[in-house]
């Protein structure tokens, strides 16, 4: 099977080598579509492919078009907004993403984010310590988790909320579990954002929920963009000059946010999240392993779409 490495923001080497030394392990033969330039590339890259691997690159149902041998894509990372199920599913084609990998890398920038805003993004101005503070975290999967056990070390009480946990699997994950999204907003110095976009949580989080938030609390967003109400947001900002907003996705007004509000809201310049050497190599392997089970024994464990 000929399996397509497309990705616009390339793997590392030693993450590529890996992946390549796992598919041609396995019979397969590997062709690599880096920094490419349009959607053009990728449709004539992808037309002979049977399995697609790729980062945060498109697959529109016009890829998917230009695919007919196409089986399986593997998005190497969580989130899959970027590939569109339902033409994929109707096109017959398994989606798969490789949850886990970039967890860690995601966690640990959630907490570096809070501790930057609580020191006023490093400037001479004196600032708080986390410690002590209540952090509220929206959806409890592996990233959420791992961004509680984090805070708990460093003396922070956890709370989360998450429709498809049970109680007592959020208290087994460390956490106290609360009733509403309202009340983790209203209770928490700190939230913690790991929803994904989808129709019910695209601009979910807005003025109502940000502007209920305790005296300098911060609103800590390493999810996506688009579950922020940009224009609540911006509205909570100017009637609360307590309230701070950072995320590794910038709003798309951002420019104009930064210069109302200064040290009070900080977007990284492009998403962080899985920018670490190891969440680079874990992400690209998990995918080539899942690839070579798909073909090998049919299994769609990880399988997104239906």
């Amino acid at each position: 099977m000929k399996v397509l490495i497309a990705t616009q923001k390339p793997f590392a080497k030693v993450a590529v080598d890996g992946i390549k030394e796992i598919l041609e392990g396995a019979g397969h033969e590997v062709a690599l579509l880096e920094k490419y330039e349009g959607q053009a590339d990728l449709l004539k890259a992808v037309a002979d492919a049977q399995a697609l691997i790729i980062r945060s690159d498109k697959v529109t149902p016009e890829v998917l078009a230009a695919a007919p041998q196409l089986k399986i894509v593997v998005r190497a990372g969580a989130g899959v907004d970027n590939v569109d199920l339902e033409a994929a599913t109707k096109h017959g084609v398994v989606v798969m993403n490789t949850p886990g990998q970039n967890s860690n890398a995601v966690a640990e920038l959630a907490v570096a984010m809070m501790i930057y805003m609580s020191r006023g993004q490093f400037t001479p101005a004196t600032g708080t310590e986390i410690q002590g503070k209540t952090l509220g975290i929206q959806a409890f999967g592996n990233v959420g988790r791992l961004v509680g056990k984090k805070a708990e070390a460093l003396g922070m009480k956890v709370k989360a909320i998450d429709p498809f946990l049970p109680a007592e699997k959020i208290i087994e994950g460390g956490a106290e579990p609360v009733e509403s999204v309202e009340a983790l907003y209203s209770g928490s110095d700190f939230v913690s954002v790991h929803i994904p976009a989808t129709p019910q949580t695209v601009g979910s989080i807005g003025y109502d929920l940000i502007s209920s938030m305790p005296k300098g609390a911060t609103l800590v967003n390493t999810a996506r963009k688009e579950v922020i109400d940009e224009a609540g947001l911006e509205k909570a900002l100017e009637e609360r000059q307590d309230l701070k907003y950072i995320t590794d996705v910038a709003p798309d007004n951002y420019a104009a946010l930064k210069e109302k509000f200064g040290v009070r809201i900080f977007a990284t310049p492009k998403k962080m999240g899985a920018q670490t050497a190891e969440a680079n190599i874990n992400a690209g392997l998990a995918a080539a392993r899942q690839i070579v089970d798909f073909f090998a024994t049919g299994n769609t464990r990880f399988q997104v779409n239906k």
